[in-house]
């Protein structure tokens, strides 16, 4: 098959696929067939043809495979002739106007950037592995070549916690963190819906699990609009996903695939639309907190403070010394 007959293939069978997300009763009663590997940028960008709002999910947090991943979608040209907006978990939206001043390209310190990612209902360190700054420093780098009404926007979906009058006692963190999935349902109906902008949503898996109360489900059960769901096969996802399709081995990394109607429409995968397949579990890679960080006395007392008000406050503060441990040692 020549290269010109294999593209014309594949993006047929992209545009097929996703198509097909909402499955007939006809796919139900027949043999599921097996699911088709595609090239994931091309998937996720086609899905949104038919989707005002495509949710993607992080699998495990920190993983360095997904990250990559991410970076290359939202730097391929088609993206932000496609979408409007990035939806993020990882991002204070108190500081909602920093980062549209950020993404645009203005003059904003690191001082008055840093606390996006570090100031948010999270106790823990999650958010201050190098890979969520990288990201976050990515799109003005792509904004730079676009007309100032094509750029990228960057939504936090995280709700806006103020961590000084709740060190105080005059807010209530708790409040916030029982918000963290009815939130960015808020954000994403005014500013991308509302609209009739298109948006990316990068959440971790549970969020976007289509089930419950979760993100997914109020924003379905709200917009009267279904959402095109992402999960990242990693831990016990990998595991199903190996058993339901024998060839996963011999597929690229990365690919994508879709659910419905194929046998892959079973155990936790039937709560999605797709799966992204970023390689085995032996082959994934995480980010680790920067040296800088570690040695960074305000920064491990400001951490260490708001761990204490964790109710699994000493797991957290282990896990963060036994890391800093081992990035200082290197």
């Amino acid at each position: 098959m020549d290269h010109t007959a294999w593209l014309l293939r594949l993006v047929l069978s992209v545009v097929l696929s996703v198509a097909a997300v909402i499955p007939s009763q006809a796919q139900y009663t027949s043999p599921r067939q097996p699911a088709i590997p595609l090239e994931p940028v091309a998937a996720i960008l086609a899905a949104f043809r038919s989707h005002s709002v495509v949710a993607l999910g992080e699998g495990l947090h920190g993983n360095e495979q997904g990250h990559a991943y991410r970076l290359a979608l939202i730097r391929d040209p088609r993206f932000a002739a496609t979408v409007n907006d990035i939806v993020v978990e990882c991002g204070n939206a108190r500081y909602q106007d920093v980062m549209d001043r950020f993404v645009r390209g203005d003059d904003v310190s690191d001082d008055a950037l840093r606390p996006v990612w570090q100031d948010t209902t999270q106790n823990s360190a999650v958010w201050d592995r190098p890979i969520y700054e990288e990201f976050f420093r990515a799109v003005p780098a792509v904004n730079a070549s676009l007309p100032r009404e094509g750029q990228l926007r960057v939504l936090l979906g995280d709700p806006p916690a103020d961590w000084a009058n709740v060190l105080r006692g005059t807010e209530e963190l708790g409040k916030w963190i029982r918000d963290r999935d009815r939130y960015p349902v808020d954000v994403i109906l005014r500013d991308v819906l509302a609209k009739q902008r298109r948006a990316l949503v990068i959440y971790g898996d549970s969020h976007l699990f289509r089930a419950g109360q979760s993100l997914v489900s109020l924003l379905e059960s709200r917009a009267a609009t279904r959402i095109f769901t992402i999960a990242t096969a990693m831990s016990t996802k990998f595991e199903d996903l190996s058993v339901l399709q024998a060839d996963l081995t011999s597929w690229n990394v990365p690919s994508m695939a879709i659910v419905r109607g194929t046998v892959l429409d079973a155990k936790q995968f039937k709560y999605y639309d797709a799966v992204l397949y970023l390689g085995p579990p032996p082959a994934i890679t995480f980010s680790r907190i920067s040296p800088v960080l570690c040695t960074d006395q305000r920064y491990m007392e400001m951490r260490l403070r708001r761990m204490a008000l964790s109710h699994n406050s000493q797991v957290q503060v282990e896990q963060l010394k036994r890391e800093c441990a081992t990035v200082v040692a290197r």
